[in-house]
């Protein structure tokens, strides 16, 4: 059975294409600029690299190189072998606590979370449409990034703030990167040997979050109302004193937008460093003694840290720590600094095997309180699970 993940953005599809039966990738690809001037496609398939430039006015037109390519390369023989769709679906309000058949129902709530995921939610709709009119008789499956922290309890979700805030206008925290939480929180019983566990989960890339994770239900994220708060990011600042937005509008005469783009795209690792927003980048500003990138390295690793510290107070200790994402699964150094500064959790580092780069790996030495390890998330067969799932209901 063959299922398709996609992951439509304001400009952009990807797309991996799974045989389930062994959860295997067959192809992935990208197609990058959808409706502006460069359109092309890059598709990975049988240890190979395939790009082309082609023109994609919309999303529609995308789908439509997409299906036809992936019977032209030979990918598959025909459109029918394609058994269900699961769409990445970034907002589903606290209505949406588990994935769901897509119906006319889910697209127009996905419209009125719009105004919670401006830049998100619309872009996942035109995919779903693209998909709809290009393969209207396979079933869809919408696997939203919110569903996975709607475990949390009130004392956790809710804000400080007039409360009818929250039963007017939903004004919460919802937590994103859910499907990656999901998809580690997964894995857990199988490297502890237990389903009884208590874990922090630190997706960290150029988006990052925590979580904090009790027998696989979530019990507090570090992402909010929108994914600007938490740790410390590639472009986002993360958690700020609210106050500095209007301080910020008077001194540089700028509107609320404006100072929110500052801190969407203009702030975190960038912001610091003044150099990069990419963790490798700020690396080598490091090593070549330019002292931003190591003030933005120091800073990033206490957010963390310090999330990882609070979460081990709620959970009410740790049984494991894992890495994931970009950073997260790569970055050796980052992963050091880090269990380094939780050394008074009785957090031991084993130097040798943190040195491992995109691999399953027990990253802690033998004799650590809290075991740590490198686990690569896989949001896209994630979503092909959930989709297999609910189509065979």
């Amino acid at each position: 059975m063959k299922i398709m993940s996609i992951n439509a953005g304001s400009s952009s599809l990807k797309f991996s294409l799974f045989e389930m039966n062994e959860k295997n990738c067959i192809a992935s690809g990208y197609f990058e600029r959808v409706g502006l001037p460069g359109s092309f496609y890059t598709i990975k398939y049988n240890g190979e690299k395939i790009r082309e430039e082609v023109d994609m006015p919309n999303h529609t037109v995308a789908v439509e190189v997409l299906l036809d390519r992936l019977i032209s390369i030979g990918i598959i023989q025909d459109l029918s072998e394609i058994d269900g769709i699961g769409h990445r679906l970034v907002h589903g309000g606290d209505k949406y606590k588990s994935s769901v058949r897509i119906t006319d129902e889910v697209v127009e709530d996905l419209r009125k979370y719009s105004e919670l995921a401006p830049l998100h939610n619309p872009a996942n709709i035109l995919g779903i449409e693209a998909i709809q009119k290009a393969l209207p008789s396979v079933p869809m499956v919408g696997v939203f990034d919110t569903a996975f922290h709607q475990t949390m309890d009130p004392v956790q979700y809710i804000y400080p703030v007039p409360y009818e805030w929250y039963t007017k206008y939903g004004v919460r925290k919802y937590g994103f990167h859910g499907t990656s939480h999901c998809y580690i929180s997964k894995q857990i019983p199988r490297l502890l040997g237990t389903e009884e566990y208590k874990a922090i989960i630190c997706h960290l890339g150029s988006g990052g979050s925590i979580s904090a994770v009790q027998n696989g239900k979530c019990i507090d994220t570090t992402m909010g109302f929108t994914p600007l708060a938490g740790i410390m990011m590639g472009t986002r600042s993360g958690d700020i004193d609210p106050s500095i937005i209007p301080f910020m509008m008077q001194k540089e005469d700028k509107t609320v937008d404006e100072v929110m783009d500052d801190l969407n795209k203009r702030s975190g690792f960038l912001g610091v460093s003044q150099t990069a927003s990419d963790f490798r980048d700020i690396y080598v500003g490091i090593t070549s003694g330019n002292e931003q990138c190591q003030l933005a390295f120091d800073k990033y690793v206490q957010t963390v840290v310090n999330y990882i510290a609070q979460y081990y107070v709620e959970l009410g200790g740790a049984d494991i720590i894992c890495f994931t994402a970009g950073v997260g699964e790569n970055a050796s150094e980052a992963r050091m600094a880090i269990m380094e500064k939780l050394t008074c959790l009785g957090v031991k580092i084993d130097l040798e095997k943190n040195q491992i780069r995109g691999k399953e790996v027990k990253i802690s030495s033998d004799d650590s309180n809290i075991v740590c390890y490198v686990v690569p998330t896989n949001e896209e067969l994630m979503i092909a699970e959930d989709t297999l799932t609910l189509i065979g209901e």
